[in-house]
């Protein structure tokens, strides 16, 4: 039921009043503008009906005294026995809605009431659809920067980046139709996963935004991340059958506010590049941006204790399969471990796989790579290391290896494995593979 704020310092007047609104609206009655003022705050009504001349505030004070402190326009609408126009001319000046002389007859009265509802809830769905993005009903990028950027400046919580893992290929392979099916769902799971008091936005395509009043703990967003990719599977088998074996999931960069800043765009890069992280790592978990990592006066890392050291040089979300890397750490890496070769006995091979197009369609390899990319993440081991380089090429160091029969069967279990993937429909790969030489 719609609230009604009425104000009149006449209380015969105000009764009569009440009792012609009463059977239609939830009324709150005031006598004086002070009074009023501290009922607006606690109820929030939809509109004012407020006497004109009231000793000690007037309509007019009370009515901009409510716009400056809330910092919107408050549809109100006067009642008054003056017969002047100008007195008329001046309150919708000040942006009143409408007046109504006295006395008044209940049914004009809830006539006129009833027209500035309607007016009222016809602006509402204007801005409504100016903010939202008409798919999810979320906040669109334009609105989520606009109330981040407020929210940032005076508010303790967690700023999340969240990616839908894998979405392209719905559209792909299911159709459009279905990737809004998805888009939606997806939504409301976020909408599940943080309060109503958060905030959550659209960013554009598969990118989502969430601001978490009073987050301010790792396990929250870890918690958090785990629901979201849960739920997000669950929720495709139903859509698109049990057999849908596309890698949905969720990865999520974060920056606490205020301990990474306070300035938005700032905080909004320091949560890509913990998205970034995540995306490096094989998706579908989270990273929180870490700070902790300062220069001092002598360019070295200023650390305090051996178990800072350990907290940000450990890995996060660690999951089955192998370490996925980009290249340029990859490289690292094999350097160490061509340096180290034949010291530890132990013996490690670098793989190289290519993807060749053995049927034409539509699905470029950018999409098919991603696929393959998972698909030997799963398939290696933890202490094995994949990574990308360039379109269509993957690099394996497999290690601690009994060399051809582990590589043989390595390859076979990638083989099984991709057959399971649509884009192996479109690509098959080739492969090499040495032992690093001692």
């Amino acid at each position: 039921m719609k609230k009604i704020l009425i104000v009149d310092d006449m209380m015969v007047s105000l009764m009569m009043t009440e009792n012609m609104l009463a059977g239609q609206y939830q009324t709150f009655c005031a006598s004086s503008g002070k009074e009023a003022m501290e009922i607006y705050r606690k109820e929030l009504p939809d509109m004012v009906l407020s006497d004109l001349r009231m000793p000690g505030m007037t309509g007019y004070e009370l009515q901009l005294a409510l716009q400056e402190e809330f910092h919107q326009t408050i549809p109100f609408m006067f009642m008054t026995a003056d017969h002047d126009e100008e007195t008329e001319s001046k309150g919708f000046d000040n942006g009143a809605m409408d007046f109504i002389r006295k006395p008044f007859r209940p049914d004009v009265l809830l006539r006129r009431v009833g027209n500035i509802m309607q007016t009222v809830e016809q602006i509402k769905g204007l801005k409504k659809n100016a903010t939202t993005d008409a798919l999810t009903g979320l906040l669109n990028k334009a609105s989520s920067e606009e109330e981040l950027t407020k929210v940032c400046k005076n508010s303790i919580g967690a700023l999340m980046m969240i990616d839908l893992d894998s979405f392209k290929h719905v559209n792909d392979i299911y159709g459009h139709a279905m990737g809004d099916k998805i888009l939606i769902s997806f939504a409301d799971i976020l909408r599940s996963a943080v309060r109503p008091s958060d905030l959550l936005g659209r960013m554009g395509g598969d990118e989502f935004i969430a601001f978490c009043h009073d987050a301010h703990e790792e396990t929250i967003i870890a918690q958090k991340a785990k629901y979201i990719n849960e739920r997000i599977i669950e929720s495709a088998k139903k859509l698109m059958g049990e057999d849908m074996n596309i890698p949905l999931g969720a990865s999520i960069g974060c920056a606490f506010v205020p301990m990474s800043g306070t300035d938005f765009p700032e905080l909004y890069q320091k949560a890509d590049k913990a998205l970034y992280v995540v995306k490096q790592n094989g998706k579908h978990g989270y990273n929180v941006f870490s700070d902790e990592e300062k220069k001092d006066d002598d360019n070295t890392i200023a650390i305090a204790n051996l178990a800072q050291i350990e907290m940000i040089l450990s890995e996060r979300n660690v999951d089955d399969g192998a370490f996925v890397l980009p290249f340029e750490s990859f490289r690292t890496l094999y350097r160490f471990l061509k340096r180290t070769r034949g010291i530890y006995g132990k013996t490690t091979c670098l793989l190289i796989f290519s993807l060749k197009r053995h049927k034409e369609g539509e699905i470029k390899i950018s999409d098919v790579a991603e696929q393959f990319q998972n698909t030997l993440r799963t398939t290696f081991r933890k202490g094995d290391v994949v990574t990308k380089s360039g379109s269509s090429q993957f690099f394996v160091l497999l290690t601690n290896t009994d060399a051809y029969k582990d590589v043989t069967h390595a390859v076979d279990r990638v083989g099984k494995n991709w057959d399971k993937e649509h884009g192996s429909r479109y690509f098959w790969f080739e492969y090499e593979w040495t032992v690093l030489d001692k």
